[in-house]
């Protein structure tokens, strides 16, 4: 492996937008309401819209993780959860339930790891190539650039799969997601825990035009959702939109946060902390 530096760049307008390909179009998810672990009835359906991020907050244990399920599932109350997925408001048949390509939902979990031994640039030109985007190679560099942009480190586009970290590797995924990927529902757990940088992260899958939903405990990331779920007991408890004052108040929780990375910053490299 070489020592070159791969590029900074930010993706373009042009570029940070989602490979169409066969990506199904999608107006609403609509997840009708189940049951708690004790079997009581959730409180109400929600209803998920492309350009819109919620967030997914509770204690673990709460029922986020099988409320993502739910959805990449598209459940058909066979889930222990008792819920069921409406795709434009109407049940999805099995065809589009169990599908291969084309699938409707993308799913980023906290534990990713390639097992494929390549080197990045070419790894994501063929995926490029696999969506008959019209400029692979651009495209591919444009994925690169804004997974190198959210890493902690960056890394050469010649640097093999198997030889990036757990945080380069899911700022890749993250930035393939957005940009390349067909499915226009995106799951992930726990961005905080990626070694990425969320705000860039959240920013980037906004520009992407994706229902995104995001299971966290991170306040930042909470506050920046267009709404939060609240989970308790295996279901959701209520749903809330983000108010003004909390608006506010997230300008100063991520200034804080900054000033808290400043400081990390400086420990890693082995200064003293001002």
């Amino acid at each position: 492996m070489t020592s070159a530096t791969a590029t900074n760049t930010p993706a373009t307008a042009d570029t940070a937008r989602p490979a169409t390909g066969d990506a199904p179009a999608l107006r609403t998810l609509t997840v009708l309401a189940g049951h708690d672990k004790s079997g009581r009835a959730e409180q109400a359906d929600v209803t998920f819209r492309p350009g819109e991020v919620t967030a997914l907050l509770g204690p673990t244990g709460s029922g986020k993780s099988r409320f993502l399920y739910d959805i990449e599932s598209l459940a058909d109350a066979d889930t222990p959860s008792g819920r069921r997925i409406l795709l434009d408001d109407a049940v999805p048949d099995a065809d589009r339930r169990f599908a291969l390509q084309g699938r409707l939902v993308a799913q980023l979990t906290q534990n990713m790891n390639f097992v494929l031994d390549m080197r990045v640039l070419p790894f994501i030109r063929m995926h490029a190539e696999s969506r008959a985007v019209p400029d692979p190679e651009a495209t591919a560099r444009a994925v690169l650039a804004a997974a190198n942009d959210l890493a902690g480190e960056p890394f050469a586009d010649d640097a093999q799969l198997t030889q990036l970290s757990g945080g380069q590797s899911r700022a890749l995924m993250i930035a393939d997601a957005a940009l390349l990927s067909w499915s226009p529902v995106l799951l992930i757990d726990e961005i905080e825990n990626a070694g990425v940088d969320k705000r860039r992260a959240l920013d980037l899958l906004l520009r992407s035009d994706k229902i995104v939903v995001i299971a966290t405990h991170d306040p930042v990331l909470a506050l920046s959702a267009d709404r939060r779920l609240v989970f308790e007991h295996g279901a959701v408890r209520s749903v809330l939109r983000r108010t003004t004052e909390e608006a506010r108040l997230l300008a100063h929780v991520a200034a804080m946060e900054d000033q808290l990375s400043d400081i990390r910053a400086q420990l890693r490299r082995g200064e003293p902390v001002a």
